[in-house]
């Protein structure tokens, strides 16, 4: 079956095969279906008894106007840290009555400037208004769920540091846990897309047959030109899905997907295929991130590697990973999720948006 399946390569490829026979005895990798983040919107809960070490009762108020704003627009706990994040790199969280070099007519907590897309001098002076002024900009940015915090914030505030923000994250997760009125998770890639990456067993075609139950030659393919129920073919699908194809005709396919006219291929040619496209890789999990196995690695087939798709990433080092095809038979070719460490996989390919900080 091996030797069958390799000349198959130029078609549609076989990507680990015994991929979970092997995978699934490595020690770094700790087989988990934890619970989804708590990635919803939080409310605030701020009295006179409310401490964060370092800030005044004046700037929690504020911050507590911050995530009530984003609350009452249904933002996201991770859209609500951005907002405290930004808030911190502009003011301290703190209503600013004048502006800087760049910006002398900037004001307010989000530091607004005076040209009519933020209100009147009052309105961005309010800690409540300017916050609703800037989550609906944040709501704006398309894919901004998908962004770094920093350059999420950036695309509404243009600073002229893409990365200013970045070192006012962890602050900004501290706040929102403090006021928030329940333990929250939150880190710079731990929430999914709804519908998308963290979505669970989405992938349309489950109920498909694989190309072992039906023989490599009588095999059908799915509407990404990939076997069925490959690793492959779901993370195909993670990338249309949350590049906004979630029906035929997709946009990417396997035959359409390099602007050089070859096949992204097997699971051994994806980092090759991310570069002929130009899109950004790193050492980084982030979530909807694919997950890049070279031949070998981590337990991977050694022919063909393995991919899949970052679906949740932890603060102890390790990311949650949703794939198919990674689990020994009789559970192959089906979906699974696994705890792994961030230094197992060769590479992580990001989706436009996904950027890193090189």
């Amino acid at each position: 079956m091996q030797r069958k399946s390799l000349g198959l390569m130029a078609l549609v490829v076989i990507p680990g095969i015994f991929f979970g026979l092997v995978f699934s005895v490595i020690l770094l990798l700790v087989p988990a279906k934890p619970a989804a983040a708590d990635c919803g919107p939080v409310s605030v809960v701020v009295d006179g008894n409310a401490k964060v070490d370092g800030y005044t009762a004046e700037q929690l108020k504020n911050a507590a106007a911050v995530m009530g704003a984003g609350k009452a627009l249904n933002l996201s706990v991770k859209g609500q840290t951005i907002s405290i994040m930004v808030a911190l790199g502009e003011s301290g969280l703190r209503v600013l009555d004048y502006g800087d070099g760049p910006g002398p007519d900037s004001r307010g907590l989000f530091q607004q400037r005076d040209n009519g897309a933020w209100g009147s001098y009052t309105d961005r002076m309010d800690p409540t208004i300017s916050a609703t002024n800037f989550v609906k900009a944040l709501q704006a940015v398309p894919g901004w769920e998908l962004l770094e915090p920093t350059i999420a914030g950036n695309k509404v505030q243009r600073n002229a540091d893409p990365y200013h923000y970045q070192k006012y994250w962890p602050e900004a997760v501290k706040i929102v846990q403090a006021l928030s009125d329940g333990k929250v998770g939150v880190d710079a890639g731990s929430c999914g897309i709804p519908g998308k990456s963290g979505a669970g067993d989405d992938y349309p075609w489950k109920d498909s047959p694989t190309w072992l139950q039906v023989g490599a030659n009588e095999a059908s393919t799915s509407p990404l030109n990939l076997y069925y129920r490959e690793c492959v073919d779901f993370a195909l699908w993670r990338v249309n899905q949350q590049m906004g194809s979630t029906s035929a005709p997709f946009k990417f396919l396997n035959g359409t997907f390099r602007p050089d006219g070859q096949r992204l291929g097997s699971a051994v040619t994806w980092k090759a295929g991310w570069d002929a496209k130009g899109w950004p890789t790193g050492k980084t999990p982030r979530v909807g991130a694919v997950v890049w196995y070279a031949p070998g690695t981590g337990g991977a087939d050694p022919t063909f590697g393995h991919v899949a798709v970052v679906k949740e990433v932890k603060d102890d080092g390790t990311y949650v990973e949703e794939g198919y095809n990674g689990n020994p038979p009789p559970d192959d070719h089906n979906y699974y999720t696994r705890t792994v460490s961030s230094s197992v996989p060769s590479a992580f390919l990001y989706l436009p948006g996904l950027e890193a900080k090189k």
